[in-house]
């Protein structure tokens, strides 16, 4: 019964190619509506992301007799999420650079304004804004967020991979 049994590997390319496409997109649409500085709506790609997880662990287990170990739920959502964290960073690095060069200079703006509001003073905003400054290169912004949706993708799968997985009994 193994000589049909899917690749989890397959699995998580093809469903974190699709997911970050959506993820991608979804983007797109918060940055041409000027809404992408609303921390609710950008939360929300978070979502796309757990869909996207569910959706792959649900696929590999009904491709593979019904059955998904712990492990490969686990191995689906890890790869999953780093596909979708690295091309949602290769986006976000061509959207600031090329399409919206501007973009980077509005979220200072807003980040200025919020830690004015703090009570911050000038200096301590400026060297804040400085550090920040430091991580917009593109390997920074590319890797950063894979790292970033890899870390939270495998905490996600730890959870939804145990809620999925049917084991394969031992003597069948």
């Amino acid at each position: 019964m193994t000589e049909n049994q899917p690749s989890v590997t397959a699995v998580a390319l093809k469903y974190g190619l699709i997911t970050a496409l959506v993820g991608i997109v979804y983007s797109l649409v918060l940055n041409v509506l000027d809404l992408s500085t609303n921390q609710w709506l950008t939360s929300l790609s978070y979502l796309i992301l757990i869909a996207g997880l569910v959706l792959a662990m649900r696929d590999f287990k009904s491709n593979n007799y019904g059955y998904m170990s712990y492990g490969q739920g686990l191995g689906i959502g890890s790869l999953l999420s780093a596909i979708f964290g690295l091309l949602s960073g290769i986006f976000s690095w061509i959207y600031t650079t090329y399409i919206d060069p501007e973009f980077m200079g509005r979220m200072q703006e807003v980040q200025r304004t919020k830690m004015l509001e703090q009570g911050l003073s000038d200096e301590q905003i400026d060297a804040a804004l400085g550090m920040a400054a430091k991580f917009q290169n593109p390997l920074t912004m590319i890797f950063g967020s894979m790292a970033v949706f890899l870390i939270i993708g495998f905490i996600l799968s730890l959870i939804i991979a145990a809620i999925i997985k049917n084991k394969r009994p031992e003597f069948e």
